[in-house]
């Protein structure tokens, strides 16, 4: 599928074929469905980026079916630009898809100086909720999350924020991320006792970082009804072919050492990534592709979170949708690897 062109005004005009070939999974026990793969805009759509291409980069998302758009309160760089720049885009491109769209923000990890910007305290959830309001230019997102469990915040109070979002009418469901099992299984039951049920799980989860396997998160969201869905499934693209041969310039891990430094990418990982890429050749995918169907494969995951610096990493990564099935030896296999 070709994205469609804008009509003679300039306007953008959304493909008509757009839901025809995305997979889409329900959510949970929810209402909800969501796309496979979603698009989060943790980078590329900072004040530091070019603008742009990430309007390109949204369009040609939902030219492919992808509905869901992940930010968070601090997306950047600088903190909140992010947020800016999609309501920008949303009100010149989306603004008569927005039903067609779930839009969700977090808030939890440092957003503003002193003690009331960051973690999970009521007055920080909510203030943080409508500012990301104010950016975007939203009357409400779809999911709200807890970007973060917070040692020193009750419980309590940081899931009765989240269900004081919903009952405002500021979101529509809320969200957790990087929670543990049980801090899991205890939010779950706060917002089931408030009334307002936890949609989603938001982890790290990819092929070099499987934590949600052996803490048992998974069993316990598909346990509460809670829908899943996993960020850096490419392991921030360690699990693409661009560090096969070294250190490209214009990597991540080279231009930006924040999320992705030089001496995570060990020469134990490299020799996995090496071989998991022989299995992707002789399935006929690339590499993502391959890291992006084995989390898939998985029922207890809804959708994958991916990124893009540019159009044709989307249309890489959905093309992972078109062989999500493994054979029992791709499986033995591919376990004797990463275990």
């Amino acid at each position: 599928m070709k994205t469609h062109d804008p009509n003679e005004t300039g306007v953008y005009v959304a493909n008509p074929q757009r839901y025809d070939e995305m997979v889409y999974r329900r959510c949970g026990q929810s209402g909800i469905l969501l796309p496979a793969i979603s698009m989060g805009l943790w980078h590329n759509f900072g004040h530091v980026d070019n603008q742009e291409n990430g309007r390109n980069i949204l369009k040609a998302c939902f030219d492919y079916g992808i509905t869901h758009f992940d930010l968070a309160n601090n997306y950047g760089p600088p903190f909140g630009s992010a947020e800016e720049n999609f309501g920008r885009i949303l009100k010149r491109d989306f603004k008569s898809y927005r039903d067609e769209l779930i839009i969700s923000t977090k808030a939890g990890w440092d957003m503003w100086p002193g003690p009331y910007g960051n973690f999970g305290s009521r007055k920080y959830l909510l203030a943080s909720l409508d500012q990301s309001l104010q950016r975007m230019g939203l009357d409400y997102v779809d999911i709200f999350y807890s970007h973060r469990p917070d040692p020193y915040t009750p419980l309590e109070e940081t899931m009765g924020a989240l269900h004081s979002a919903v009952q405002q009418g500021k979101a529509l469901y809320a969200g957790i991320s990087q929670y543990k099992s049980v801090e899991s299984a205890k939010a779950s039951a706060i917002l089931k006792s408030l009334g307002t049920p936890l949609l989603i799980h938001q982890p790290r989860y990819s092929m070099l970082d499987r934590w949600v396997e052996e803490d048992g998160l998974l069993d316990i969201l598909e346990n509460e009804g809670v829908g899943s869905i996993a960020f850096s499934p490419l392991a921030q693209g360690v699990l693409t072919n661009r560090y096969l041969n070294g250190f490209p310039e214009d990597s991540r891990a080279v231009k930006d050492g924040r999320y992705l430094k030089t001496e995570q990418i060990t020469l134990e990982n490299l020799e996995k990534v090496k071989a998991l890429n022989e299995i992707a050749l002789q399935r006929g995918q690339s590499l993502a592709q391959m890291a992006i169907a084995w989390i898939l494969v998985d029922s207890r995951i809804t959708s994958v979170l991916i990124g893009a610096s540019k159009v044709s990493q989307i249309e890489d990564n959905i093309a992972a949708l078109k062989k999500l099935e493994f054979t029992e030896e791709e499986k033995k296999a591919i376990k004797k690897i990463i275990h």
